[in-house]
């Protein structure tokens, strides 16, 4: 355990010192202040049909577009940086398992993307002041779309870890990684194309979208929670052989 968090906080000290790190952490908050900003404005002209965190998560086409280009630009530097650099045999080399490095990694990525969402819950508590009533805040909702965000993003992140770890070109990394996110996001409007009933009901269980605006509205159905858990583990799993693979040659 004590390895495992020696490799977590250089993972995360790592994201700190490269500058890649801030401007993507810019670019992220730019992107969901104009989603924010918009809601405001609707917000502000008294509409009552909005529901804040559809319209902020779920439905903003900027919650998609932080989500597909941040998590390949997070990502893509874990292993093929290492590799690049000449960096990767000292460190596979260390008294560590293969495991070990790959979870490290796996979990630096997920906890500097996470702090990338924490200014966003200050959004909330504004919006309460420009709805048309006033309404409290429902934890209840806020917490289950924070944990679908985390939930899908963490499925997300284990396919850049893999897309990083086959590769030692950053570039390559994050355009494989955005092209298999990008499928998947696009797998997504299956159910709302298909008119045969079995075509929706298989679609909306692989729904980025159906699963986020399902937490948005506060429900924690386990079927989203059991998919993306198994695939980010599946993932994770190949990821560890991919890196295992090395001693072979």
């Amino acid at each position: 355990m004590r390895q495992f968090l020696v490799l977590l906080k250089r993972e995360l000290g790592s994201y700190f010192v490269s500058p890649i790190a801030y401007v993507m952490i810019c670019f992220f908050l730019g992107v969901m202040g104009i989603s924010f900003w918009m809601l405001i404005a609707v917000m502000a002209q008294g509409t009552r049909d909005v529901t804040v965190m559809r319209a902020l998560f779920s439905e903003s086409i900027f919650f998609w577009i932080a989500i597909l280009i941040a998590i390949p630009v997070v990502t893509m530097r874990l292993f093929a940086e290492e590799k690049h650099s000449g960096t990767i045999e000292t460190l596979m080399t260390a008294p560590v398992t293969d495991a070990k490095v790959v979870l490290a990694k796996y979990f630096g990525a997920v906890l500097f993307f996470a702090a990338m969402w924490v200014p966003t819950v200050a959004y909330l508590w504004v919006m309460r002041y420009f709805s048309a009533e006033g309404a409290p805040i429902d934890a209840g909702l806020v917490a289950s779309s924070y944990i679908g965000v985390l939930l899908m993003s963490s499925a997300f992140i284990s396919i850049g870890v893999l897309t990083s770890a086959l590769t030692r070109n950053q570039i390559t990394a994050a355009i494989t990684a955005f092209a298999a996110i990008f499928v998947l996001f696009l797998a997504g409007f299956v159910p709302y194309i298909s008119s045969d009933p079995t075509v929706q009901n298989v679609g909306s269980y692989f729904s980025a979208v159906s699963h986020m605006i399902d937490f948005s509205y506060g429900a924690l159905d386990t079927r989203p929670i059991i998919l993306y858990v198994s695939l980010t583990a599946l993932i994770l799993f190949i990821t560890i052989r991919a890196v295992e693979s090395r001693r072979w040659k």
